[in-house]
């Protein structure tokens, strides 16, 4: 649909508009196959601008009955599974949404903010709270990879991947960001 046709509904919020992620439940076998029905599924939806993924619920169970996340792990790769059921929905959902999330690192907190793909750093920073959109200054930015691998914020910027960005800057997914701004 075009746009400007899009913009005239948006208002309507028709349910024949929004996203649609078709989750198929299958036996453990055909969790990264599929089967007969899997394929009868997307014969059906070939037509629409859906998602799809396959989960065995079965295996789900089993999993949520693990304790530790070592084991899990071991679990999945036993059954040969690169992630849960539950990863795959999260992340098939927020593919789907066009959702990307960003990271605020504090020493009493750490917080996911999940915004729209495409947002730039005031519009991150007002999910946080609407001031810190209205005196945005700058965002302090360095990618989650960066942070995980050199293990400190420091340790970031004496490699040299901790950049100031502006107003016109577009949030990454994984990007952890400081916010500097003035009320």
């Amino acid at each position: 649909m075009e746009p400007e046709k899009k913009a005239l509904i948006k208002d309507l919020n028709l349910l024949t508009d929004k996203p649609v992620l078709y989750v198929c439940n299958v036996d453990p076998d055909s969790v990264n196959t599929g089967n007969a029905y899997v394929e009868q599924v997307k014969q059906a939806i070939a037509g629409e601008n859906a998602g799809m993924i396959l989960i065995s619920a079965a295996i789900e169970a089993e999993i949520a009955d693990l304790e530790s996340f070592e084991d899990r792990q071991m679990f999945l790769q036993e059954m040969g599974l690169e992630q849960s059921g539950v990863e795959k929905l999260i992340h098939a959902a927020y593919k789907l949404l066009n959702y990307i999330t960003y990271f605020t690192v504090g020493v009493k907190e750490v917080r996911a903010w999940t915004i729209t793909e495409g947002t730039k750093a005031p519009g991150a920073a007002g999910e946080i709270h609407t001031d810190f959109e209205k005196g945005f200054i700058r965002a302090e930015v360095m990618k989650y990879t960066d942070f995980t691998t050199l293990g400190s914020e420091a340790a970031v910027k004496d490699a040299g991947k901790f950049k100031v960005e502006g107003k016109e800057y577009v949030v990454e997914d994984g990007d952890v960001m400081h916010f500097r701004f003035n009320v």
